[in-house]
C-alpha cells in the first residue's frame, strides 16, 4: 500500500479486520469439532458484522478524503461505492 492511499482509518481497519479474521478461524474450528448450528450462526454474524463495518468506513473514507466534489466527475464513482453499501 502507498502513502498515497494510506489513510488515518486504515489501522482501524486493520485491527477490525484482523479480529474477524480469528472469529472466522474459530467459527471454522467449531464447524470441524461439530459445534450446534445456532452457536456457529451466531459467531458467523459477529464475522459478517466486524466485515460490513470495515468496509462501511473504508467506502466512508475514501469518499470524504479522495474524492472531490460532484462537479469534478466523481459522482459516478460516489455512485458505484454507494452500491457497495
Amino acid at each position: 500500500m502507498t502513502q498515497d492511499h494510506l489513510h488515518a482509518t486504515h489501522p482501524a481497519i486493520l485491527t477490525r479486520l484482523k479480529r474477524a479474521e480469528g472469529h472466522l478461524r474459530h467459527v471454522i474450528g467449531m464447524i470441524e469439532a461439530g459445534a450446534h448450528c445456532p452457536d456457529v450462526a451466531t459467531q458467523l454474524l459477529a464475522v459478517e458484522r466486524a466485515i460490513v463495518e470495515a468496509k462501511r468506513t473504508l467506502i466512508h473514507d475514501h469518499i470524504d478524503h479522495c474524492l472531490g466534489s460532484p462537479a469534478t466527475g466523481d459522482l459516478a464513482e460516489i455512485k458505484a461505492l454507494t452500491k457497495l453499501l
